[in-house]
């Protein structure tokens, strides 16, 4: 019923007695529209979305950046990129909307919306290394006083590949890290220097967390983090226990979406 490659390439076709495109991560939508989230998150997430003007390219990671559309200010309409070769995602689907064919970079069920289109990856990646991806939210396990990232594996773990994230990084987009300020246990994910394997060296231009919002020097001389907003529940006390590396805070100081 559907072309998906020319003819001059198909020597044979062999079609299976019980075929059948299985679903990796089945992500629907609740009938209401609605899903639940845990408020720290969602500060993170709805100061994120604050980052995004009309008009812009966006790619966002997986897990909590996938959220971050649903914040958008009114008005404000993004074009939102995945690494697989599409452009122009919709909302997750309905169960009878859900099909095996539109998927994203996470592997998650998605939709469409009218002026979509789909590409191969090479092209998706002609996209991301041109500089045409104008912002890229992203998750993070470290992210260094100098801007470094680490956030595609853990030394030991089984990974399926660092996906798109080190051409994001260093394609001159704007690069947005989206995470928890700190890991199980209390352990720096904000730190000195980056233990894991990087993604990306002095690519974060800004770190989200539910403490603050962080804003890293990428370009000529090193220079400490300046934390430019605090959450309304906390101190800068509380904010440098929690984070692994010296900082200097803005004056004014601004609260998170005050």
């Amino acid at each position: 019923e559907e072309i998906h490659l020319p003819g001059i390439y198909v020597h044979r076709v062999i079609k299976g007695d019980s075929y059948e495109k299985r679903i990796e991560k089945r992500t629907t939508r609740s009938e209401s529209g609605g899903f639940k989230i845990d408020p720290r998150r969602e500060l993170i997430i709805k100061r994120a979305a604050l980052e995004l003007q009309d008009g812009m390219y966006v790619n966002l990671g997986i897990g909590m950046p996938t959220l971050v559309s649903n914040y958008t200010k009114p008005g404000v309409r993004i074009e939102l990129q995945s690494e697989n070769g599409l452009l122009g995602i919709g909302p997750y689907p309905s169960e009878a909307e859900v099909d095996p064919d539109f998927i994203n970079a996470g592997k998650e069920t998605i939709t469409t919306i009218p002026g979509s289109s789909m590409f191969s990856s090479s092209d998706s990646f002609a996209m991301i290394r041109g500089s045409k991806v104008d912002v890229t939210i992203l998750g993070a396990m470290e992210v260094a006083a100098n801007g470094d990232l680490a956030n595609w594996i853990i030394p030991g773990k089984m990974v399926k590949g660092m996906g798109g994230a080190m051409d994001l990084v260093s394609s001159e987009s704007k690069v947005l890290v989206v995470m928890e300020h700190c890991a199980k246990g209390g352990r720096h994910k904000l730190k000195q220097m980056c233990d894991l394997p990087l993604t990306g060296a002095r690519v974060v231009d800004r770190c989200i967390t539910e403490l603050g919002v962080f804003d890293f020097t990428t370009k000529g001389p090193e220079k400490p983090p300046v934390l430019i907003e605090i959450a309304p529940d906390t101190t800068v006390d509380a904010v440098r226990e929690a984070t692994g590396f010296h900082f200097e805070v803005a004056e004014p100081l601004k609260t998170m979406l005050a």
